[in-house]
């Protein structure tokens, strides 16, 4: 039924959508038949010729550059070129440490701000700008009067700072296909990059991604390589200015093309993780944005966190050194991802020669940055990394620096657009922010033209990202994650419930806000009710998923559009994502669909398009998925998604999708196999950490106290297999297993399999009061309790006999009616008490098809 309904539907799209990327490269499945070879030392500039470009790029070498770089370099100690490849992170430096080092640059990472303040104002911004590159000027103690530079991620606007304007994530601009759009947001950025004195934005991400399910493909364009790459070329012009005519001038600031390279390919969507593209894929398609924003005169790449056929980026000499420095004549710098060089095998995130030597110009290095600084010095005087090769990399960084203009500009303080509060979310910036939301919704279903609606109707708005900035606007928006933020951190920010209520009250309509869908408009039944529903923030590391499905297990969105249907009531749904995902239920629920990704600050702009002041314009970046794990590109040998690459309706089109699509969940996982969390050790990505009130502790020893927790390994078969923890009752502790960098886990998956908590349990004594375990999704910077659960087993513990190992085994349906969503775990399992308690256990672990016979059963 599905591809007879969309036959002509896809046909058309890849004709008009497609025709164009294939034409210039070739996205094929990719091949790694020949992956090693790439690997291969030998003959690697002649090798690299074949398949990589000589680029001609647009910002050409300009001798009194060279000559004033020349004569900075012959004057220059080790230790000050060394000083110039570490890039500390605000957090971990004082004003004092620069002057004493010197330092080449310096980064703020999501969520740190001015004097830790999440709302420093503009001025405070300034403040620090000042003070550190007037530090790094002062040769009172280093010798050395070479001026820092500041790097940002302003990744969609200056979303660190309060109050900035927030454009679209990638994912929605690449929806709009509007280059001239996009160098317009990119200029806008770097205005109010520059209004808090900040020299260089870690932009644009030329990630073309594969596997939606990586956690970061809103920071992504397009599947389609060629979109990708003219986008590339927009934002560095948009950043940086074109190079013939006001290229880094005093309302410009220096770009960063990113993750250098094959970060969208990983097998399974693993965020660092590895991709075993061929060469030739791995230009063709991974490549592309590189050809774009190098030519545009990028003045600085990332490397990046993946490996490629098993060697890490930040290690590898072939690509970072002869074909994107020798080859395609990169001449800027290559910067590394935050302690990225950590990850090279051999290396630590204090010592890796292997990183230079490879071809990283600068370490990023936030907090280990002396250990850095110290081992690169050694490595040089010990000839483990040459001298030619310092030398090449602090050319390049003073390169950028005489181009940036950085030796004859004013201090931050004194540049033009410095402490200019009115760029800040300027009103004109924001409409054009507002034309990108406009322009990047995608309708993917308008039954019997239900939209435009008319404002002149009793309308319900419904779901919890209705009137919520901080879930329009998803990750890297204010903090890291995209979590901890309320509206009032959006000053002059706009809901989309905002964007409703002005059209429909304009019209003498009636308008309700209820985010749990319970109205009472005195008796009278809506018209029709808008429900705004969709993912959580999130950022990289969280993101990640195992399937597509959208909200399994508590289902609570699918239960409000279908609570309002069986009501008669006509279902608007606008869901707010950072990718495709398999909705099928959800749009069977709804009589219209648009799929508004995360459309920033202005929020209030989807309603232009409710309301039918403008058309729907955009068409879908990425393929749509037909199947919960399924991988779907243009190109592909078989390709066969939901709905196609540039698919998008207008309201002069009819509308394709029924009500009858497939919502039967099927997923490719081994049923047979368990998920461990401890077995005898704990087992990867797990890491054990004791909490007791404010105190906690990562597990690195046989026996600990922390509080009123105490610890210890025991025995059960073999040496030290289980854990012991004591309660004294003082106050609650627990024992928590939490994922590595307290990333999200999806792992839906053990529902799917209908799958239990089993444990080994030994109680040595009497429980007095409460014995819990818990579970929690809650990452770095999220508000507590935002999801979290804990089951009392005390009285299933009591009833065991003490001193006696003995099985338990808990229906994981009973976390998802507490409120867990397993597409995000961080803690997996947790044992808790505020009561007298001493207890040991062993052989944690998800066991598929044990929830029907499990020991405590939930419907």
């Amino acid at each position: 039924m599905r591809n007879t309904l969309l036959a002509s539907v896809i046909a058309g799209a890849l004709l008009s959508g497609c025709a164009e990327s294939e034409k210039d490269v070739s996205i094929n499945n990719v091949d790694s038949a020949n992956q090693s070879s790439s690997l291969k030392a030998g003959s690697a500039l002649s090798g690299a010729a074949a398949i990589w470009p000589k680029l001609d790029i647009e910002v050409k070498q300009d001798p009194a550059v060279e000559k004033q770089v020349s004569d900075l370099l012959s004057k220059m100690t080790l230790e000050q070129k060394i000083a110039q490849m570490i890039q500390p992170e605000i957090r971990n430096i004082t004003v004092e440490e620069m002057r004493q080092y010197g330092f080449g640059s310096y980064l703020n990472g999501g969520g740190a701000f001015p004097n830790n303040d999440k709302h420093a104002t503009p001025d405070d911004w300034v403040a620090l700008a000042e003070k550190l590159y007037q530090a790094s000027i002062d040769d009172s103690l280093d010798g050395s009067a070479i001026p820092t530079m500041w790097g940002t991620d302003a990744v969609h606007g200056h979303n660190n700072v309060i109050g900035a304007t927030l454009f679209p994530h990638n994912i929605g601009l690449g929806a709009a296909k509007n280059p001239e759009l996009v160098e317009k947001i990119a200029h806008i950025t770097a205005k109010e990059v520059m209004a808090t004195g900040i020299d260089w934005v870690f932009a644009p991400t030329v990630a073309v991604v594969r596997d939606d399910r990586w956690g970061r493909t809103y920071e992504s364009y397009s599947e389609d390589p060629a979109i990708v790459r003219d986008y590339a070329a927009s934002v560095v012009k948009g950043l940086q200015g074109a190079a013939d005519k006001d290229f880094l001038s005093d309302q410009r600031v220096i770009s960063t093309v990113k993750h250098f390279v094959g970060d969208g390919g990983t097998v399974g969507g693993d965020d660092q993780g590895d991709n075993v593209a061929s060469e030739q894929a791995l230009f063709d398609i991974h490549a592309q944005g590189y050809v774009g924003g190098l030519t545009a005169g990028a003045q600085s790449v990332m490397a990046s966190f993946n490996s490629w056929n098993g060697a890490k980026l930040h290690g590898h000499k072939y690509l970072l050194t002869n074909v994107l420095k020798e080859q395609m004549g990169f001449d800027g710098f290559v910067v590394g991802d935050w302690n990225g060089h950590g990850q090279v095998k051999g290396c630590s995130n204090v010592d890796c020669a292997q990183a230079v030597n490879a071809g990283l110009d600068i370490f990023m290095v936030p907090s280990d940055w002396k250990g850095v600084y110290e081992s690169t010095l050694a490595h040089v005087k010990d000839g483990v990394i040459p001298m030619s090769r310092i030398d090449d990399a602090v050319r390049r960084i003073l390169r950028v620096k005489v181009r940036a203009g950085l030796f004859d500009k004013p201090s931050p303080a004194n540049r033009p657009l410095s402490g200019d509060r009115s760029l800040i979310g300027n009103e004109a910036h924001r409409e054009v922010a507002r034309q990108a939301v406009r322009e990047s919704l995608v309708l993917l279903k308008n039954k019997q033209g239900i939209l435009p609606l008319s404002g002149a109707k009793r309308i319900v708005v419904a779901g919890d990202a209705a009137d919520n900035i901080g879930k329009q606007s998803g990750g890297w928006s204010i903090t890291w994650q995209g979590t901890n933020n309320t509206n009032a951190d959006f000053p002059g920010g706009t809901s989309i419930y905002d964007g409703i209520k002005r059209y429909v009250e304009a019209a003498a309509g009636d308008v309700v806000l209820s985010v749990d869908g319970e109205i009472a408009q005195g008796g009278n039944t809506p018209d029709v009710a808008i429900v705004v529903f969709g993912e959580e923030p999130y950022a990289e590391g969280h993101g990640d998923r195992e399937t597509l499905i959208y909200q399994y297990g508590t289902k609570k969105d699918l239960a409000l559009l279908e609570r309002f249907k069986s009501q008669g009531i006509p279902v608007v749904s606008v869901f707010i994502s950072g990718r495709p995902m398999w909705v099928n239920a959800e749009l069977n629920a709804s009589d219209a669909f648009v799929a508004a990704w995360l459309p920033g600050s202005e929020g209030a702009a989807v309603a232009d398009v409710l309301f039918g002041k403008q058309d729907f314009k955009g068409k879908l970046p990425f393929s749509w998925p037909a199947q919960p794990q399924q991988i779907v590109n243009i190109g592909d040998d078989t390709y066969e998604p939901l709905l196609p690459y540039g698919f998008g309706l207008t309201y002069a089109d009819d509308n394709v999708l029924a009500d009858n699509l497939n919502t039967e969940v099927s997923i490719s996982s081994d049923n047979s196999q368990s998920l461990e969390i401890l077995n005898g050790a704990v087992q990867s990505p797990w890491v054990l950490w004791l909490y007791s009130g404010d105190e906690s502790l990562t597990v690195n020893a046989s026996t600990h106290n922390v509080g009123a927790i105490t610890y210890r390994t025991v025995d059960k078969v073999v040496q030290e297999d289980a854990r012991k923890v004591t309660f004294d009752g003082s106050e609650f502790a627990a024992m928590r297993f939490a994922s590595k960098s307290f990333f999200r886990e999806d792992l839906s998956a053990q529902l799917l399999n209908k799958a239990a908590l089993t444990l080994n349990i030994n109680p040595h004594s009497t429980v007095v009061g409460s014995l819990t375990v818990g579970m929690n999704c809650e990452g770095e910077g999220d508000m507590p309790g935002s999801c979290s659960a804990q089951l009392d087993i005390s009285e299933q513990v009591n009833a065991l006999e003490q001193n006696t190992w003995s099985s338990l085994s808990i229906d994981l349906q009973c976390f998802v009616n507490a409120g867990i969503d397993f597409t995000g775990l961080v803690v997996p399992f947790e044992l808790g008490s505020s009561g007298k308690a001493s207890i040991s256990v062993a052989d944690i672990q998800f066991t598929p098809q044990a929830a029907e016979n499990a020991d405590i059963t939930c419907k």
